[in-house]
């Protein structure tokens, strides 16, 4: 494990599935976490209050990251009290599911808001601070949607692709400020989204998994923390698939 001490990481949408598992694998590894919520204020005091009773350091801050002032007032926040931002998840996302027929524009405009824009908003508030300290790692949470599509997931599957080509584009502007930025990739992961579905539809999607089984969050974020320790500083531009095999070719 790589050791995140004196970092600063700031996990957006980090009360629960993938961003929480995030939030706690980064603080094992001694980070000190930002714990970013919208609605979710009780899931979030709970992950802070799991890594404060783990002898790790945290902080709950609500903002909605689809506003790009509610995003600088944090990143502000973060920098002025805790000196400094070194690591950022961006995880943050919705789903809208329609098919592209009978999606409505508030259902696309919501889920590329949630999914895309507020990434562009997350680096940009961050990279002044990262290019002044000279040392960043940008890691964002897109899909195997974003790579393959998928039906009924026109809008959701568009973010994640326009994340994935963002992530490159951020990667080759801050690669001499020593700034990586990488994107993993989940397939079907075991969250509250996925626990709802119906035993038909679990079954069809287990059958396009090689491994046969669904991914852990925590699978998903022992990833994300590779990606933003410095055991891959020299790893950047990259996506990462964390979907047991699902996406291959």
């Amino acid at each position: 494990m790589a050791d995140l001490n004196g970092r600063v990481a700031l996990v957006t949408g980090a009360g629960r599935g993938i961003g929480r598992a995030t939030a706690l694998r980064l603080a094992q590894q001694g980070a000190q976490v930002v714990v970013n919520y919208n609605a979710s204020e009780a899931p979030a005091e709970e992950v802070v209050a799991q890594i404060t009773a783990d002898g790790g350091k945290a902080v709950a801050i609500k903002a909605d990251v689809s506003d790009a002032a509610q995003i600088d007032a944090m990143v502000g926040r973060v920098t002025k009290e805790l000196g400094g931002l070194h690591i950022l998840v961006s995880n943050a996302g919705i789903t809208r599911d329609n098919l592209l027929m009978r999606m409505s524009q508030s259902e696309w405009d919501d889920v590329l808001n949630t999914n895309l824009r507020a990434t562009y908003f997350l680096v940009k508030a961050v990279s002044r601070q990262m290019v002044r300290q000279r040392y960043g790692r940008i890691v964002a949470v897109s899909s195997v949607v974003g790579l393959t599509g998928n039906v009924g997931q026109a809008n959701y599957a568009a973010a994640k692709a326009g994340l994935i080509a963002f992530i490159k584009s951020v990667a080759g502007e801050f690669a001499q400020r020593n700034i990586t930025a990488n994107a993993v990739a989940p397939g079907f992961i075991e969250t509250d989204i996925t626990a709802g579905l119906p035993e038909e539809v679990k079954k069809a999607i287990l059958g396009r998994i090689p491994m046969d089984r669904y991914g852990r969050p925590e699978e998903v974020a022992a990833a994300i923390a590779f990606l933003a320790g410095d055991d891959a500083s020299y790893i950047t531009g990259q996506v990462l698939n964390i979907d047991g095999g699902m996406v291959m070719f």
